[in-house]
């Protein structure tokens, strides 16, 4: 797989961004984005994409898949149970997990609605799946294509999603939004990102947006 590829290769380059003037803040904007709506998802977590584990521990996910093994060792290295996969197709039984994240990994997957049809198989009927998206809305996306388009290893293999795009393929798979959280309304060609308080809701100037979606029959009896 390319994917895998791209980030088994650049492994150390990709973990690095977060410390950077730009990633640094990004990171700790998007950690308050996803935290408050994975806390309302019972354990155990996983996440799908894992890479290095660094959401991961910041949110106190304990088990993830990725299938780059190199970011793997990374992950391990940061206390999360690890196993080697993809998400289209989940190691793990139906009903494993009382929540899901997924951090950007839809936009490196090969089939995103067979990785959240995955998803629904392996939540409880109660649990959540959180998502953190650059959707194809923002202008941090149209940011990243152009980088795209400049060769960038990343981002050249990268897809943004709309929202509407979004929100079909989670109903196809059982989901429905319950709640929107979004961050990062600063310019993506920022020399530095500061650290954001993230707003309840869509915006689609957004450059970072958490979704939490729960399973279509829970929210139609709530």
């Amino acid at each position: 797989m390319r994917q895998e590829s791209v980030f088994e290769r650049y492994a150390g380059r990709y973990d690095a961004w977060y410390e950077g003037p730009v990633g640094r803040g990004a990171y700790r904007s998007e950690v308050q984005a996803l935290a408050p709506l994975l806390a309302q998802c019972s354990r155990p977590w996983l996440e799908i994409g894992v890479g290095s584990g660094r959401f991961a521990r910041a949110l106190g996910v304990e088990f993830g898949i990725d299938p780059a093994l190199s970011p793997l060792r990374m992950a391990v290295d940061r206390g999360i149970r690890v196993a080697q996969a993809v998400g289209e197709r989940l190691p793990f039984r139906d009903g494993s997990f009382g929540g899901v994240l997924l951090v950007v990994t839809l936009c490196f997957v090969e089939d995103p609605r067979a990785v959240l049809e995955e998803a629904h198989r392996v939540l409880r009927a109660d649990g959540g799946l959180v998502l953190g998206m650059i959707l194809a809305e923002s202008p941090w996306a149209a940011h990243y294509q152009e980088k795209g388009r400049q060769g960038h290893p990343f981002y050249s293999i990268a897809h943004f999603y709309s929202r509407q795009e979004l929100e079909d393929w989670l109903q196809e798979a059982g989901f429905q939004v319950a709640e929107y959280r979004s961050t990062l309304f600063q310019a993506p060609d920022a020399p530095e990102i500061r650290e954001e308080e993230p707003r309840t809701g869509f915006y689609p100037e957004a450059g970072f947006v958490g979704i939490l979606a729960r399973s279509l029959s829970i929210m139609r009896s709530s």
